[in-house]
């Protein structure tokens, strides 16, 4: 079996390289999958061990296949590590407020609403030592100062906390993903940020960062001055990558219909741009005989496509996704310049294998995962078909009814194999499904590709000379055309369909079984098939919680016996119990579950019947009398005080501000429990967990995450 396992590796010599940035990204996820955070010695040392191995042994065969293997995933953990310290800075450690704030902008962000969201470099702090100062801060002020530009010298009285943790365990983590931004700390602002004219310059890097931040907000000004309203948000959107102007109704209907990809500038974006300005420059110079009998004008148009793909990607904001789109959009056109297929695996495997060396952490990022998946998908498709063309070794003479019944033909493949593709990632990440999305991208694409691109690529050539009028004009018809379309899809009956979350291992099955199945090319990549079904069989098997425990003990929600959720919910708590109930695959609104059907309450507090046990949620001592002896689950948004004996588990507000988020489940009477803090482990990004004595007045209790008896 060994031999013909080997001998089936070296048929497939040629895909091998393919798996060099999956190998590598499983030694990232393995690094930010650890409970505690490793030492640079002890994250450098598997690698050299690996190193070690692979140079001593073999290089050919099953031996040095899997020395190679370990090599690539090692690798992977000491660069995460590496990165996780490259951008080591202060996070604030608790809520503070309101506190003068000293700084250059770095970015300035309209909302729907009033106000302005500000990314702030830190350069004073009231009450804090230097060295406790964020490196940046983001602010949400509830009045603007329009003259703010990025770069300017700032001063705003702000109420400042640190980057949030999970709504509840195994949910995304906003401050990891701080941390890798330098973001520190995170607030509002009553009043608009004040400009201090006698502040010091700031910083080179700044300086031409916030040069490039200018021309976006300027452009982005001459939009939304030529297109007036949301029709101008959106054209602000596709051009700046300013989405701040959005209405959220808007949002949430290019998610329900699967049209929410347009409104972020990706793959989609990038390649409709460059692949304007190398057509458009192919075209010209091919009306020249002298030059392009002459020089490979094919080439030039590449090296044009790139310059404008890079002015693209400079006023769109350069926002991580956009950059992902960039590094792809030039891998392919490299591959052009040097006279190799454009579309191939390996370019997509090279620009993952760069963006996963130079940013780790963005193999955690949804769009990240979104986008390579469908990419690989499609250009997994591509060869195959290609490889049928060649096969048959004939030109097909097409006609114009021929040619436009494959561009939508093509839409409708190439959504419904992306579709499939991303559908895990969609469940497992937000939870839902889009089931007209491929009615939705058909009648938007064309519109988008033919209409609102193009037209945004004229208005940004005809902008400096004060002639983007007309083809804005022309871009908000095709905008509202595209808004219509995802508000008449997203209302179509049973156009989105929740999902409860599924198990990790499940998702995990699902990828490696598409990856299976796209990057090998000969027979055995059917095998692919065996893990998706597997990971599909699995998919329904994740056990949701009985009792959900929040925000410093202010919100409880308990299951019912109708399966469904029903919350007590404090102010402010509406957030995170939607989190909760979109974790549920619940469509319903935190409003709704918060009616509370399944608790009884009156003024003293609230108790429920939860799989046979009495949980009481407490938020007055006058309660303890009784809850303390009849309640199996006690939870109190005080601390415990010593005369309360129970004789059951007891959740007070000090050990959910330590452990953040509890997630109770119930079995037979016995209680398992698990918090946020366990599930983040000891992180940079994560404040230290408090460790719980595992003792309670009147008896032992285990520790967080075990059953109790």
């Amino acid at each position: 079996m060994l031999a013909a396992l080997a001998r089936q590796l070296e048929d497939e010599h040629d895909r091998w390289f393919l798996w060099l940035p999956v190998l590598f990204g499983t030694g990232i996820a393995c690094y930010f999958a650890l409970p505690f955070e490793p030492t640079i010695l002890v994250a450098m040392l598997p690698g050299v061990a690996a190193l070690a191995m692979h140079w001593a042994g073999p290089r050919t065969g099953l031996i040095g296949l899997t020395t190679g293997a370990m090599l690539a995933a090692t690798f992977g953990v000491a660069a995460a590590k590496l990165r996780t310290e490259a951008v080591r800075a202060p996070v604030l450690q608790a809520r503070v407020g309101p506190v003068d704030i000293y700084g250059h902008v770095e970015l300035v962000e309209p909302r729907a609403k009033d106000g302005q969201r500000l990314t702030v470099r830190v350069t004073a702090m009231e009450k804090h030592e230097a060295q406790a100062w964020p490196a940046r801060v983001r602010v949400r002020t509830t009045r603007e100062n329009n003259a703010l530009q990025p770069g300017d010298p700032v001063h705003v009285k702000a109420t400042l906390s640190p980057p949030p943790a999970p709504s509840l365990p195994g949910d995304y983590d906003f401050a990891r993903a701080a941390w890798f931004q330098g973001l520190g700390a995170v607030g509002f602002a009553r009043a608009a940020a004040r400009i201090e004219p006698n502040a010091v310059a700031p910083p080179l890097s700044l300086k031409a960062s916030a040069a490039i931040a200018r021309v976006r907000q300027a452009i982005g000004q001459r939009v939304v001055a030529a297109l007036p309203g949301e029709t101008g948000a959106i054209a602000n959107a596709l051009i700046t990558g300013e989405r701040g102007g959005i209405s959220e109704s808007t949002n949430q209907a290019f998610r329900d219909s699967g049209l929410f990809h347009i409104l972020s500038i990706s793959g989609l974006h990038m390649v409709i741009m460059a692949g304007a300005v190398f057509l458009s420059i192919r075209l010209l110079l091919a009306a020249i005989p002298s030059i392009a009998l002459r020089y490979p004008i094919k080439k030039w148009a590449a090296i044009g496509a790139m310059l404008g793909a890079l002015g693209y990607l400079l006023i769109s904001g350069a926002a991580f996704a956009t950059v992902r789109s960039y590094i792809m959009i030039s891998i392919m056109f490299l591959a052009v310049l040097l006279d190799r297929p454009a579309l191939a695996l390996r370019n997509v495997a090279l620009a993952a294998l760069v963006i996963l060396v130079v940013w780790p952490e963005s193999l955690l990022d949804a769009g990240f995962q979104m986008s390579f998946a469908a990419v690989v998908a499609l250009v997994a498709a591509y060869e195959w078909l290609r490889a049928r063309e060649d096969a048959r070794g004939r030109m097909v003479r097409r006609g114009v009814l021929a040619h436009a019944l494959l561009f939508f033909g093509g839409i409708v493949t190439s959504t419904l194999v992306a579709g499939l593709a991303v559908a895990p990632f969609g469940v497992y990440h937000f939870h839902n499904t889009q089931q007209f999305a491929i009615l939705a991208n058909l009648l938007a694409i064309p519109v988008c590709n033919l209409v609102v691109m193009p037209a945004a690529l004229a208005a940004l050539v005809a902008m400096p000379f004060g002639l983007e009028a007309a083809p804005l004009w022309l871009m908000g018809l095709g905008v509202e055309a595209m808004v219509w379309c995802a508000h008449a899809v997203a209302h179509l009956p049973g156009a989105v369909g929740r999902v409860p979350a599924i198990p990790t291992l499940a998702f995990a099955l699902m990828v490696v079984g598409g990856l299976w199945w796209a990057l090998w090319g000969a027979r055995w990549r059917v095998l692919g098939v065996v893990l998706i079904a597997l990971g599909l069989t699995l998919a329904p098997t994740g056990r949701r919680p009985d009792v959900l425990i929040g925000r410093e003990a202010e919100i409880v929600a308990v299951r019912g016996a109708d399966g469904q959720l029903s919350a007590l919910a404090g102010r402010g708590a509406a957030f995170e119990l939607s989190r909760w109930l979109e974790h549920d695959g619940d469509a319903r609104s935190a409003a709704e579950a918060g009616k509370a059907h399944a608790f009884r309450c009156d003024q003293l507090g609230c108790t429920a019947l939860v799989n046979g046990l009495r949980v009481a949620a407490t938020g007055s001592a006058a309660a303890l009398r009784d809850d303390c002896q009849a309640a199996a689950i006690l939870i109190l948004k005080f601390p415990k005080p010593k005369g309360c004996t129970p004789s059951g588990l007891v959740i007070d507000v000090t050990d959910v501000k330590a452990g953040g988020a509890h997630v109770l489940t119930i079995d037979d009477g016995r209680v398992t429990v698990r918090t946020v803090a366990e599930t983040r482990g000891r992180r940079p990004w994560a404040l230290g967990p408090v460790e719980h004595d595992g003792q309670a007045e009147g008896g032992a209790w285990p520790a967080r995450g075990q059953p109790m008896p």
